[in-house]
């Protein structure tokens, strides 16, 4: 297993089958299987199945800089014209000293985010700050779930999700997405068989997807039919994103829903409230305390402040509205080449494509840097992924001529 030999998935063979293979005692094979599950290496399915355990070795992806006159359309990053004023906010912020046994959240950020979940009529009784969304989301499953257990994804997904769920051994069961969300259908098939689903239910990531009240409805049907599956919504965007707020989570007896600020306020401050049921986030709470502590109540406050000020300057519904004409401008663009695209919402739009590495390429060698779909996808086609953030209008018509020229003439690059 830690050779590679045997692939995650694989079934072993059963205690006493191995223990004839090997001529060795039943009770010496039982006893090494059960040490493979402690380490996480094996897990136990259902009917006493043991497979090797999906935990994957944990692979770096470093950013490569990109060629001279190359546009990066491929980090996924907000623009940082439309965020608020950081260095500003800095010399404005009067923090007081903390210690030890204080509260997790600061009280001022704590009422802001039941204000915010409350708007979009979220029960945010249970609350608490994290490092950044997909440190909640860690969390939450983590204080949940088991290695080996099955996750419904979005597929196409966030590849920082992906990630996560292979790194902590479990097992993400893709679902198809369209323009509305999650394919009810498909959901309704595979719930049954999973601890938890996973979904971002607006600007989501790879492609602009949000979930109409349609949509929900017919979500919300599926799981009700099971009752005790864990529902996360990761609402990364949330303010920006351009789409009302719809969640699955409500009368669910486990759920949560986590919002990030980093696509809002920046990046940087690695703070995100996480709203849930009772258990789920006094479980969470415990496990933080027990562990770092707390989210740094410097980045807290700062995170209050900057909010402030983007309220009082209209920052949010400036932000909101740039992006949407910029995704609109890049659709629009590509339509007008034949090109079908999708990205109603969020940072970034989704071109289907034949094939990922000659598009990627052959952007780059006209000077655009984006994103291959492989990353992104389980069972999904291909696709690349733009991103918009910073993308402004005039420039949407020279990146959809220059689409149509790879896809017209494959992998060829520019001469001359």
């Amino acid at each position: 297993m830690g050779s590679g030999g045997l692939a995650p998935g694989t079934p072993l063979p059963s205690v006493r089958g191995l223990a004839r293979e090997l001529e060795v005692s039943p009770t010496t094979v039982a006893t090494a299987y059960r040490d493979l599950r402690t380490r996480g290496l094996v897990v136990t399915h259902e009917r006493s199945r043991t497979v090797v355990s999906h935990v994957p070795p944990l692979v770096s992806r470093p950013h490569a800089p990109l060629p001279e006159g190359v546009r990066d359309l491929a980090a996924g990053d907000p623009d940082p014209l439309l965020l608020p004023d950081l260095a500003a906010t800095l010399r404005t912020l009067d923090v007081p000293v903390r210690g030890y046994g204080e509260e997790a959240i600061v009280p001022e950020l704590a009422r802001r985010a039941v204000a915010w979940f409350g708007a979009d009529d979220i029960d945010a009784s249970s609350l608490v700050a994290v490092s950044g969304a997909l440190d909640g989301i860690e969390r939450v499953l983590g204080t949940a779930l088991r290695v080996g257990d099955r996750v419904a994804v979005e597929d196409p997904g966030y590849t920082g999700l992906l990630d996560l769920l292979r790194a902590m051994g479990l097992v993400p069961v893709p679902v198809p997405v369209d323009d509305d969300g999650l394919d009810p259908d498909v959901l309704a098939g595979v719930v049954g068989g999973c601890e938890a689903v996973l979904l971002t239910p607006r600007a989501h990531n790879p492609t602009g997807a949000a979930m109409t009240a349609e949509r929900a409805d017919a979500l919300r049907t599926v799981l009700d039919d099971v009752p005790g599956v864990l529902v996360v919504e990761d609402d990364h965007a949330a303010d920006i994103a351009g789409a009302p707020a719809r969640t699955l989570t409500r009368g669910r007896e486990r759920w949560a829903v986590v919002r990030s600020l980093a696509k809002t306020l920046g990046p940087d401050l690695r703070v995100a409230v996480v709203a849930g049921d009772e258990r789920t986030v006094t479980r969470l709470a415990t496990r933080l305390r027990v562990g770092p502590g707390w989210v740094s109540t410097v980045l807290q406050h700062l995170a209050v402040a900057l909010w402030d000020a983007a309220a009082a300057d209209g920052g949010l519904e400036r932000a909101a509205a740039t992006y949407a004409e910029r995704r609109r401008a890049l659709l629009d663009a590509l339509d007008g080449a034949g090109i079908p695209a999708s990205g109603r919402t969020g940072l970034n739009v989704w071109v289907p494509v034949p094939e990922e590495t000659p598009v990627v390429r052959g952007l780059l060698d006209r000077g655009w840097a984006v994103q291959a779909g492989e990353r992104y996808r389980l069972a999904a086609p291909p696709a690349i992924r733009v991103t918009v953030a910073r993308l402004e209008p005039a420039d949407a018509g020279a990146v959809a001529a220059a689409f149509a020229d790879v896809l017209r003439h494959g992998s060829a690059t520019r001469l001359g």
